[in-house]
């Protein structure tokens, strides 16, 4: 899905080639309050959204907090399910995160999604979260869009 909304705005990004802008235009939405600035490009039959953590995203270990990184993979459920076309309201239904290293600060922090199955209603997606070629977490999930009135 390309171009923007009242609500979203979803175009290309100017300083990130090949990637588009991911953001609600409200910034006082826990995207932008908490997670800050996003961006997400389709890679092949997966989506990959990418946050740039900064001091507040960190624990008292100077790593980035594990409900960070686990908000970020919530968000990466409706960017796939998004950039797959299919942009109507959604819940996430389950998620399922497993912790395998810690995420680094000082570099950007990538949820990276497929889409397993999709039924009239459903969708089964899994990923991983990775900072280079990190594996920080891998998570599978389940969204229920909303039903059509």
């Amino acid at each position: 899905m390309d171009g923007d909304s009242a609500v979203f705005d979803h175009r290309d990004h100017p300083e990130h080639p090949g990637w588009k802008t991911w953001r609600l235009r409200d910034d006082t939405r826990f995207n932008s309050v908490v997670l800050g600035e996003m961006i997400v490009r389709v890679e092949g039959d997966k989506c990959r959204l990418r946050m740039f953590p900064e001091r507040k995203h960190t624990n008292l270990q100077d790593m980035i907090h594990g409900a960070i990184t686990l908000s970020l993979i919530d968000v990466s459920l409706f960017a796939a399910m998004r950039t797959e076309g299919d942009a109507g309201p959604a819940v996430t239904l389950e998620l399922s995160t497993q912790f395998i290293g810690a995420g680094r600060p000082d570099e950007p922090l990538d949820a990276v999604v497929e889409v397993l199955r999709e039924t009239g209603r459903m969708l089964f997606l899994r990923g991983d979260v990775v900072q280079d070629y990190r594996l920080v977490a891998a998570f599978s999930g389940l969204v229920r869009k909303a039903s059509k009135k």
